[in-house]
């Protein structure tokens, strides 16, 4: 049943902010071990400005994606975690053949954070969001 003060598209759009900022934490836990463990010192493109700033502007978007979903398609939960696993894939295999430095152990390094961040927000994106959407506890308790 739906809330009289929550629409299906602003659930949606919700859940995607709620679990950005989840997802944000969690890159930025990662991003700080990373650094480290490997001492890697660039931080020009992957740096805790654009972590806080980025991903949580790119899950707002997939909540809103989310919505067109399961507005669109009878199963659109399924094929909205389909098409992003699918798109969390390409992307970690694409992150792979980024050039960042000319030091081969420093694009070495890029490339795990990169694919380690890229998978993070796969996982957030494909699973966080229908999960927490269809959660009544998490309607009731945190929307």
């Amino acid at each position: 049943m739906e809330s009289p003060y929550l629409s299906r598209f602003s659930k949606a759009l919700l859940t995607g902010l709620f679990v950005g900022i989840i997802i944000t934490l969690v890159c930025l836990a990662y991003n700080i071990y990373f650094r480290d463990t490997t001492r890697y010192p660039l931080a020009s493109i992957i740096n805790v400005s654009s972590l806080i700033f980025f991903v949580n502007l790119l899950f707002v978007v997939i909540g809103i994606i989310y919505y067109g979903f399961t507005a669109m398609f009878k199963k659109g939960d399924l094929v909205f975690c389909i098409v992003f696993i699918a798109l969390t894939a390409f992307l970690a295999w694409r992150s792979d053949f980024a050039y960042r430095s000319d030091n081969p152990l420093f694009n070495h390094e890029f490339h795990q954070l990169l694919i380690a961040m890229v998978v993070i927000m796969g996982i957030g994106a494909a699973l966080g969001i229908p999960v927490l959407y269809h959660s009544k506890k998490f309607e009731e308790h945190v929307l």
